[in-house]
Order: structure tokens, then C-alpha cells, then sequence
């Protein structure tokens, strides 16, 4: 399993009480023109008030976009992106550590 995949894993388990699990997640999927889209609900996690936008659209086959609004990371990007997607929101987690 690729490193990204096993610290998104981790996350969700540090997520999962019992409740949050339960009404929350991750969703990955694509899109039609064509892209890799991921949603993760950020309710009830430490990162659930944050809110920010990240975009940079090199051309047509290279762009990605990151979007953090109601309780909610949202990211879409090329069809090469969908890694990069996920170690976004690894950065976005790690900039806003839990005890702080």
C-alpha cells in the first residue's frame, strides 16, 4: 500500500469513536472531464471551522483544486492528481495538529 493510503487509513482510525464513523467519511471518485475528485467530511474533527481555497490550472491536462468549506475538504484535479489530492489534505492536517 503506498504511503499516502497508509497514513489516510491512520486518520480515518484516529477519526472513528463510535459515532463519527458512522455519519462520516471519505469519498474518492471520478469525474467527467475527466478527473479524480475526493471529499472527506471534516465534522467533528479538529479541522471542522478551517476554510481555505488552493487552485492552480497549469493547462487543460494539468490542474488541481482544493477547496475547505463547511466542515468539508474538497479537492478535484487532473487524472495524474489523485495522490497529490490526498497529500494535500495530509499538509492541511499536519499544518493544524489536534492538541494545538
Amino acid at each position: 500500500m503506498s504511503t499516502i493510503l497508509t497514513w489516510i487509513s491512520g486518520w480515518v482510525r484516529s477519526q472513528c469513536n463510535g459515532d463519527w464513523e458512522h455519519m462520516y467519511g471519505i469519498n474518492i471518485g471520478i469525474s467527467d472531464n475527466p478527473g479524480w475528485h475526493v471529499t472527506i467530511d471534516l465534522a467533528e474533527t479538529n479541522l471542522e471551522n478551517i476554510e481555505m481555497v488552493i487552485q492552480e490550472d497549469k493547462t487543460e491536462y494539468d490542474w488541481y483544486f482544493v477547496k475547505v468549506k463547511n466542515k468539508e475538504y474538497f479537492a478535484a484535479g487532473d487524472l495524474t492528481k489523485l495522490e497529490l489530492l490526498l497529500e494535500k489534505f495530509k499538509e492541511l492536517v499536519e499544518m493544524h495538529p489536534a492538541n494545538s
